[in-house]
């Protein structure tokens, strides 16, 4: 069973990133404000989850949060500040856009730069121990997967409604044949024989 809270005196917000491992597409990170008697057991890190179950959650997740927000941080921002940095901000741009101001942020992963005076606490598999995370983490790759769906019709050859960006075998066929998309990260290594590709 997930914890509700890091500290039940604080205003926590549950932080996650979805894509880091992609090759193509924006990362998409989220905050989630839960109430503190919050319960769902079905709620769990997104990847035990299967995508019918992550998409009946959503809706549920942002009803009963007392706060929510998803953004993205573009394919081109990635390539410019790397895709650590990429993740972070992401982070800190979705707790910029919670209507409530947190008191603590519980981060999934073990790096994170502070952030507008808020304490922060990374933790490591916190998708898989805090009900916050793990709402967060649903929230960025169901939002993430909608993207990566969408510009599969654009960008057809790729696989990418089945694949979301990451580096399958069809994937990376597809870019060995018809070239790198305007959404492929450059700065990433598309191919595994890269040695140069055009942009």
């Amino acid at each position: 069973m997930l914890k509700a809270y890091f500290d039940r005196h604080l205003i926590e917000a549950g932080c996650d990133e979805a894509g880091r491992g992609c090759l193509a597409g924006p990362v998409f990170a989220a905050a989630v404000i839960l109430p503190k008697d919050y319960k769902n057991k079905i709620l769990n890190d997104s990847k035990q989850l299967t995508d019918k179950v992550r998409y009946e959650l959503r809706p549920i997740i942002e009803k009963e949060a007392l706060a929510f927000a998803v953004v993205q941080v573009s394919n081109s921002e990635i390539d410019e500040i790397n895709i650590l940095n990429a993740s972070i901000t992401g982070m800190q741009r979705a707790v910029s856009q919670l209507k409530i101001r947190p008191e603590l942020l519980l981060i999934d992963g073990n790096r994170f730069k502070p952030y507008d005076n808020i304490p922060h606490q990374c933790i490591i598999k916190g998708d898989a121990k805090f009900l916050s995370i793990a709402a967060a983490s649903i929230l960025a790759k169901t939002y993430r997967d909608d993207f990566m769906k969408e510009a599969a019709v654009k960008y057809p050859g790729y696989a990418w409604e089945k694949n979301m960006g990451y580096p399958t075998k069809e994937h990376r066929e597809g870019i060995k044949k018809l070239g790198p998309t305007p959404l492929h990260r450059t700065s990433f290594r598309l191919l595994p024989d890269q040695l140069e590709l055009e942009f």
